[in-house]
């Protein structure tokens, strides 16, 4: 058996620099760079492997772990799947950094291959710098954090264990139906041991990610379930943009005119203006999808996991028949529905030939519904405040001296929903926008109109805060010839946009649009909302009179530190002041953030829907005690499983 002597870390280079994906026909590179900050861990071993001969991978150097590893996953969900950018960390810290985006590609389904430093495994130094000593298991590092939040985790104690764990760990990273987080833990003293690996270790290896056709039985079973229906609604998730799907969903809508809504995941999949498409569905879907949703005999869910958001936390359609086509056979489980276990291209074919002939008997109640949203659109973006008067969407609880407070504080009478509607309209159509947490992803799922396909990048599966900048970075990789916008709140801007720094540095323009009002919006309004007064979730200073956090409302100007990283920036609190700074945004060729001061409570409303959170049974509290009361009358009417 030919042999070639190299160390584990120049093994795993070459090994990852041999693997290629076909789909439909076209091959490409499964596997196109590394991201890494390095460090003790990683710097001698995979940094000497790299540095040597990288082969075609291209070198990232991140910010932070966490950042660069979202940057990834945004790199790997825009690319439908089909590639990834690995990502290299030192021990201790370095890797636990990159818990929370593993969970977050877990969440999401979306390849994340992290190659983590780790102790010795000789253990001859031990406890080396980073390292932590459990007492009663000496085994343990901090990388078996990653154990509960990867879909695959190894770790490599000899160099030739790296065949066997990096054949699995492909295995997993290109499964269409149950990919996420695949975590190789690498000691340090591991990566620089050398072993003669075979050649065909390193041989080109094609993974074919082909169509699963579903079964002649589940076909029949669904077409008869769907022909026993009137008022059928689809549901557009994620599963129908990675099997690049659209024109066949569409197709699916349209011969049997049906209506359909969107997923966070997979809005966009087809174009907003559709007829057939009435927008987001559930707790932050909007009140043509979720009318239609309560009034539809049977849900036909294609690609999705049936979340909580989605489903309205099962208030909606409680005894409706549900449809799936999916090619996890978990999620296609769901809500006791019938299942078809398929790639969504392949299913929707399938169920197409064997509905020959029907047709949905809606008459003008999809046009009629998204008229009336369509003028609710128009409404959200126009709204004005006068500052006499609150306008609708100034939810309760805040009277007009609070207002006015944040008015004068912020200089500032912009409503957020009016400052997204604009930036719809005055961005390019092709354009991709990111996002994550906070109010905006439920005003953008019910408001944002996506002009052409796959333009809309959500990460909602974790809603984690601080996948928007950086995942502007891993779109941009995907997507270099494209304008790329983050829309983040202030509380995400702040708790990680590090990887801001990585694209000036690679030259890779990305927008920031930062919506301040000043706290966490959101779930200021869901503590709010829920009885109890707001509490550390303003951005106010200590009041040592009170010892509350209830003093001055923070003023921060978070284009000047932009700028100091070298971004062109803009501050912007007029309509006036948005335009100009987004047509001088697009001249640029430089990273930019354009800081917009919002009034807070002017988001978007739930639309009829509900959200399940769990509220205190026992309180003081009279407004708390009817919140509860009220969610155990909504429970009552949800469905059960």
């Amino acid at each position: 058996m030919k042999s070639i002597r190299l160390t584990m870390s120049q093994a795993l280079v070459k090994f990852l620099n041999a693997q290629f994906i076909e789909f439909d026909g076209e091959k490409t590179p499964f596997v196109q760079g590394v991201f890494t900050i390095f460090g003790h861990g990683n710097v001698v071993g995979i940094g000497q492997a790299l540095q040597e001969d990288p082969g075609n991978l291209k070198v990232y150097q991140g910010r932070n772990e966490q950042g660069m590893a979202h940057a990834a996953t945004a790199f790997a969900k825009q690319s439908n799947r089909r590639q990834i950018i690995a990502c290299s960390s030192s021990v201790g810290p370095g890797s636990a950094n990159m818990v929370t985006a593993a969970a977050t590609a877990t969440a999401n389904q979306i390849p994340l291959l992290l190659l983590t430093g780790d102790v010795f495994a000789t253990r001859q130094p031990d406890p080396v710098l980073q390292q932590i000593e459990q007492t009663h298991d000496l085994t343990l590092s901090t990388n078996d954090a990653f154990r509960s939040v990867s879909k695959y985790w190894d770790r490599i104690s000899r160099p030739e264990q790296l065949m066997s764990a990096m054949i699995s760990a492909m295995r997993v990273l290109t499964d269409q139906s149950d990919t996420g987080a695949v975590t190789i833990c690498l000691p340090q003293d591991v990566q620089g041991e050398a072993w003669d690996y075979p050649l065909h270790f390193f041989k080109e290896r094609v993974h074919y990610i082909d169509r699963q056709k579903p079964s002649n039985r589940s076909i029949e079973a669904a077409a008869s379930l769907i022909r026993s229906k009137e008022k059928p609604l689809l549901i557009l998730g994620g599963g129908v943009r990675y099997s690049e799907a659209a024109d066949t969903f569409r197709q699916f809508a349209e011969t049997f005119h049906i209506p359909f809504s969107e997923t966070q995941a997979g809005k966009s999949g087809i174009e907003s203006t559709h007829p057939l498409n009435i927008g987001g569905i559930g707790v932050t879907g909007n009140k043509a999808a979720n009318d239609i949703a309560q009034n539809a005999d049977l849900i036909i869910g294609v690609g999705t996991r049936f979340t909580d958001f989605t489903t309205s936390s099962k208030l909606f359609y409680p005894e409706t028949d549900v449809l799936t086509i999916n090619l996890s056979e978990f999620h296609a489980s769901k809500l006791e529905a019938t299942k078809v276990i398929a790639d969504a291209k392949s299913g929707l074919e399938a169920l197409m030939t064997a509905l020959d002939g029907y047709r949905s008997t809606y008459t003008d109640e999809i046009e009629q519904a998204k008229k009336e949203w369509n003028q609710e659109l128009a409404r959200l973006k126009d709204i004005q405040f006068t500052g006499k008067d609150f306008v609708p969407e100034i939810k309760g609880h805040f009277d007009q001296q609070q207002i006015d407070e944040y008015r004068h504080c912020l200089n500032t009478e912009l409503p957020q929903t009016t400052v997204l509607g604009h930036i719809n309209e005055w961005i390019a159509d092709d354009s991709i926008i990111t996002c994550a947490a906070g109010s905006l992803p439920g005003d953008l799922q019910r408001m944002w109109v996506a002009k052409e396909r796959n333009t809309y990048h959500l990460e909602y599966g974790y809603s984690c805060m601080g996948y928007e900048i950086a995942s502007a970075l891993g779109v941009k990789i995907a997507e270099p010839t494209k304008e790329v916008y983050a829309l983040s709140g202030d509380g995400s801007y702040l708790m990680l946009h590090s990887e801001l720094v990585t694209s000036i540095q690679e030259g890779l323009k990305m927008n920031i649009i930062l919506f301040d009002n000043s706290g966490f919006g959101c779930i200021n309004n869901l503590q709010m909302d829920h009885g109890i007064n707001s509490f550390a979730t303003e951005f106010r200073a200590r009041n040592h009179q009170t010892g509350q956090l209830d003093g001055e409302i923070l003023r921060i100007n978070f284009a000047q530190s932009a700028a100091g990283y070298g971004a062109k920036t803009y501050e912007v609190h007029t309509l006036d002041q948005l335009k100009a700074a987004i047509e001088d945004a697009k001249k640029q060729t430089v990273s930019t953030l354009i800081d917009v001061k919002v009034l807070p409570k002017t988001m978007t409303d739930g639309y009829g829907s509900w959200w399940h959170v769990g509220i205190s049974e026992v309180t003081q509290q009279d407004s708390v005690k009817k919140a509860y009361q009220l969610k155990e009358k909504q429970l009552e009417k949800a469905r059960k499983y």
